[in-house]
């Protein structure tokens, strides 16, 4: 309770300065001024689009304002008198329209409407802009550097000698270019910039491209200039001003690599350059494309000059900003990450840490060609940026680091997909999204892990040469351009001459493809164009499997009449004939498809003893998914929790880390959720039988760093699992540690594995958690409480990025959870100001706080809040997945309390 206070006052303190409520517009399609607004839609009309952007900018990081200028070549395609793009929290001090010589259109100073609802603006030239002419739209602007995490904003860290130093950084994806400079923000507006930034001489200047030249231009300032980049969506544009130091590495075909951070965390920058060298290399070959750049020379007697035109045009930046939101964002030629995303010291940081910042650099790296080099035409298929390069994070990395087994990681991806897409609250992949909130929430776990999960069930299916294949056509095809979700289909599929599919040609002849019935674009459809997972049933009688699918829900409703089959052709149920009698059958072989299984009676029990003499018979792939599918067909309804846990009692002999902490994480599961309710018999019991049934599993983990990633993983859950759990032996070795450290006054090194173990049981005393509060920088003697506080309240100690981490984390705890959902009901409207609607930010507070809940009363007070802020959350999908959540725990409690309660016993006795 100590520790959840303290946090608690830390999360209290972020939110002692009242922000300014927003301006709203004067009336429906009005202007700010009065005066009708010439365009009604959200997406920006077509018949102008930007060609190339002359962007200079000047961020003050004192003043902590900047202001810029931008000169926007356009081609008109339809004649018009006006000019609508985007700005947002602008101030335009000048508008112009030049001609193709940049002669001025007009001698009088153009108005500028503005329509902030839609955040955009229009400028309106008396003279008739004709289509097929060039003209030049010219804008001066200015702001303050942004205090949030979008758009050009200010970040602040403090050096060791406690002097805070500030940065002025940019995140622009998916709607917030417009707040640096006005725009045509959309993805399908592709075009070139040339970027000017101005700064002290203490300072550096970063974008997208190489540094062409710097001026000094007087009043100690200076102006770097960089080269003009490739065509890119406006999201993709970056520049920021720091200090930062460096670290650079060159690739095999000549990329020059540069990781920037803070000076003083330096030296945590040199895993990641390794990484992201040997990472790049792997994609080169693996796209069949060397790292994009401009389009100067098609042929390959030009290598070298290619070799040159990457050094000198296309050098990749790798930078950790110290406040940060996301976890990193793919600017073209200049990637930002959080510092926990892109630093790793070997000293400090565990296994988990190594294997996260591999998977975001190869991440990023990955979206350098889904994302940048071929972008979503709009937003309703961003799964095309991001299920790719989540895939790819682990194409990669099982090719370049198998010793990060990374595939051990995949399975937990598919399954987080499963949890949101067996809920009626979810939504097809490829989605409808117009404003900026619904356009956040599509970075979500559909998008990213299912999309993920799809694409790995199709790489099976079409073969990893195939699958290959096909991308590598569609990456030619709509190369520096837009795709749509169908363009993926049509390049992933190549028909070919009879001879060609002889000759080994990953394709299919017409007459195979008719054959085989295959139609890949209607097949894929069936999994982009609509919500929900299948679930197959078996039935087994004799060499006869009967196969049914329905959908899979975990709260069933009316029948959805918008499901479809996966394939045309599977009816229900199908028949296939074995070739010989079986003992049992194991469908979805590896999980490598995307549905979840159900068997009969004689099926689970086939299976359940199948597990208990001779685990190894299935890999442990198919041992982990049917762990999970038992218990998510508990949920659902459709299969017994003692028949579940039945299931599980193998695992005294899993020695696999992935089955084995898939089993005990659902026992903790449901450990956490039947403790919150004060069910005090069940609560002790589950305690009492975990403990003794993986007793052997614990005792046998060392306090140590050793070992294979995936046995340091599997240390770091179960020992933080068994101190949470008071186990004597486990809080013994903690206090042990943790006194040791204190005695050598931080001098000796914790094992990185379990130090936030052996933190989290020393600071459960007063003693223990002043020192570690101390060892961070503050002191918690009586006298300096109240400094301490003052130090919570501008954000200095706790960073905002972390606050959604903070209140999840209070809200996880049984004392805590009414406190982290009363603080988040207090300050909402100040958490929306520093978490955008829609935003990863505050989608993680809603969820990490509503679905610990698991009554009807809690549902009732969840839902009267929503429907007391309904103007500002009813197009939030995420409202609607944190309140199916709650019903989902308390159908839980209804159908297997009394399962448990009687399981337990029976086991226990």
């Amino acid at each position: 309770m100590h520790l959840l206070l303290v946090i608690l006052f830390f999360l209290e303190a972020q939110f002692c300065v009242q922000s300014s409520d927003s301006n709203s517009p004067a009336g429906e399609n009005l202007a700010t001024n009065g005066l009708p607004f010439p365009w009604s839609k959200v997406r920006l009309p077509s018949y102008i689009v930007p060609v190339h952007y002359h962007l200079l900018i000047h961020p003050n990081l004192t003043t902590l304002r900047f202001n810029g200028s931008v000169k926007i070549e356009i081609d008109v395609k339809n004649n018009t008198n006006w000019v609508v793009l985007h700005s947002k929290n602008l101030k335009i001090f000048t508008a112009t329209v030049l001609d193709e010589h940049e002669a001025h259109l007009s001698d009088k100073v153009l108005s500028v409407l503005e329509y902030p609802s839609h955040e955009q603006i229009a400028i309106f030239s008396p003279k008739i802009l004709t289509s097929g002419e060039k003209y030049f739209l010219y804008l001066e602007f200015g702001a303050p550097l942004s205090d949030g995490f979008y758009g050009f904003y200010k970040s602040t860290y403090k050096t060791k000698a406690g002097e805070t130093r500030v940065l002025a950084s940019t995140h622009f994806e998916p709607t917030s270019a417009r707040m640096a400079l006005p725009c045509f923000d959309e993805p399908i507006f592709k075009a070139n910039y040339t970027v000017r930034i101005r700064r002290g001489p203490s300072h550096i200047a970063l974008s997208n491209m190489p540094l062409e030249q710097t001026v000094e231009i007087g009043n100690g300032l200076f102006e770097d200039q960089f080269e003009v980049s490739v065509r890119m969506s406006s999201y993709l544009l970056a520049f920021i001003v720091c200090d930062f130091r460096s670290v650079s590495g060159m690739t095999a075909t000549g990329i020059n690599i540069t990781i920037y951070a803070v000076p003083e965390k330096w030296h945590q920058t040199h895993y990641a350059l390794e990484a992201a060298l040997r990472l790049l290399e792997f994609y080169e070959q693996y796209f069949n494309i060397l790292y994009p750049l401009p389009k100067l020379v098609h042929n390959m007697m030009c290598f070298w000059i290619f070799k040159l035109l990457f050094i000198l045009c296309c050098v990749p930046d790798l930078i950790a900003i110290p406040d940060f939101q996301a976890g990193a964002m793919e600017n073209w030629g200049l990637t930002t990450y959080r510092e926990t995303s892109l630093l790793y010291d070997p000293d400090i940081s565990s296994a988990s840490d190594k294997l996260w910042v591999t998977m975001v650099i190869g991440h990023e790296l990955a979206h350098q060609w889904f994302g940048n080099l071929v972008t979503m035409e709009w937003w309703n298929d961003i799964w095309l940026n991001e299920g790719f390069a989540r895939y790819m994070e682990f194409v990669s990395l099982e090719a370049v680091y198998p010793e990060l087994k990374v595939e051990d990681h995949f399975l937990d991806t598919c399954f987080g997909a499963i949890g949101r897409d067996s809920l009626n609250s979810s939504r097809p992949i490829s989605s409808l999204a117009e404003n900026p909130a619904q356009i956040e929430e599509m970075f979500d776990t559909v998008s990213y892990d299912k999309g993920a999960c799809i694409l790995h069930m199709l790489r099976n299916f079409l073969t990893n040469e195939g699958f290959q294949s096909g991308i590598i056509r569609y990456l030619h095809r709509f190369k520096y351009s837009n795709a749509r979700n169908e363009d993926l289909w049509d390049s992933l599929i190549k028909t070919c001459s009879e001879e060609e599919f002889t000759a080994g040609e990953y394709c299919y002849s017409s007459t195979q493809a008719t054959k085989n019935h295959i139609d890949l674009k209607k097949m894929m459809y069936t999994w982009t164009l609509q919500k929900g997972i299948p679930l197959i049933t078996v039935k087994r009688q004799g060499r006869k499997l009967y196969i049914g699918q329905e959908r899979f829900l975990k709260i069933v409703l009316p029948d959805d009449p918008s499901w479809h089959s996966l394939q045309e052709g599977l009816s229900n149920p199908d028949v296939l004939t074995l070739d010989e009698e079986v003992d049992w059958v194991k469908l979805n072989s590896d999980m490598n498809g995307y549905y979840i299984v159900h068997y009969d009676e004689e099926g689970w029990n086939a299976l359940t003893e199948l597990l208990r003499i001779n685990h190894t018979a299935l890999s442990f792939k198919d041992r982990a998914s049917l762990i999970h599918n038992a218990f998510q067909l508990v949920t659902a309804g459709r299969l017994s929790l003692n028949r579940a846990l039945d299931l599980i009692g193998y695992l005294k002999s899993e020695t696999h880390n992935v089955p084995l902490l898939q089993g005990l994480g659902y026992l903790q599961s449901f450990y956490k959720m039947i403790e919150k309710r004060n069910i005090a018999d069940i609560t002790h019991n589950l305690k009492t039988y975990i403990l003794q049934y993986f007793r052997d599993v614990i005792d046998k983990q060392s306090w140590s760093d050793d070992g294979m990633v995936s046995d340091r993983r599997l240390r770091e859950e179960v020992l933080s699992l068994a101190c949470d759990f008071d186990y004597p032996p486990c809080l013994e070795k903690a206090k042990h540690l943790y006194n040791s450290w204190v005695e050598s006054n931080g001098a000796i090194s914790l094992p990185t594995d379990v130090s936030e173990t052996v933190y989290m049981v020393g600071a459960q005393d007063d003693s223990g958690w002043a020192y570690l509060l101390e060892k961070y920088g503050v002191s918690m003697c009586e006298t300096e409480k109240s400094k301490f506080l003052s130090l919570g309240m501008d954000g200095t100690l706790i960073k905002t990025q972390n606050l959604p981490s903070l209140i999840y984390l209070v809200a996880k705890n049984p004392v805590g959870h009414f406190l982290a959902w009363d603080f988040v009901k207090k300050h909402w409207d100040e958490l929306v100001e520093k978490f955008p609607l829609g935003s990863f930010g505050i989608r993680n507070i809603i969820v990490g706080t509503v679905t610990q809940f698991s009554s009807t009363e809690e549902l009732r007070e969840v839902e009267n809040f929503f429907k007391s802020i309904t103007e500002q959350v009813s197009e939030l999908r995420v409202i609607q997945v944190a309140t199916e959540n709650v019903e989902k725990n308390i159908m839980w409690l209804s159908r297997n309390l009394e399962t448990m309660r009687t399981w337990l016993q029976q086991r226990l006795n």
